[in-house]
């Protein structure tokens, strides 16, 4: 669904997502990364479990909500993505830091 254009010729850094590293370009945000890097889903919902993805993008409807570098509840839009980040799907309701 998503893509990068072609002549795309940035910087780049590398994060793990789930455990695998990936090497984007700098200054793209969390979720723009892991919504072309992997089609699936940012977060579950606490009640049914069922699968969310970033929406807006824009920092308004909190479903692209994820675990960045162990801290839960981070709008994935509106993080851009550094060298070293550790992401992960949230599962459900994110835990008190």
């Amino acid at each position: 669904m998503f893509r990068r254009l072609p002549e795309d010729n940035r910087d780049t850094v590398t994060i793990t997502f789930e455990g695998e590293q990936l090497v984007v370009p700098a200054g793209e945000t969390v979720a723009g990364a892991i919504s072309i890097a992997d089609n699936g889903h940012t977060r579950t919902t606490p009640v049914t479990g069922a699968p969310r993805r970033a929406y807006c993008l824009m920092g308004v409807c909190f479903e692209c909500l994820m675990v960045i570098d162990g801290r839960s509840d981070q709008q994935a839009c509106m993080v851009t993505v550094r060298d070293g980040m550790d992401i992960k799907r949230q599962h459900g309701a994110g835990e008190a830091v």
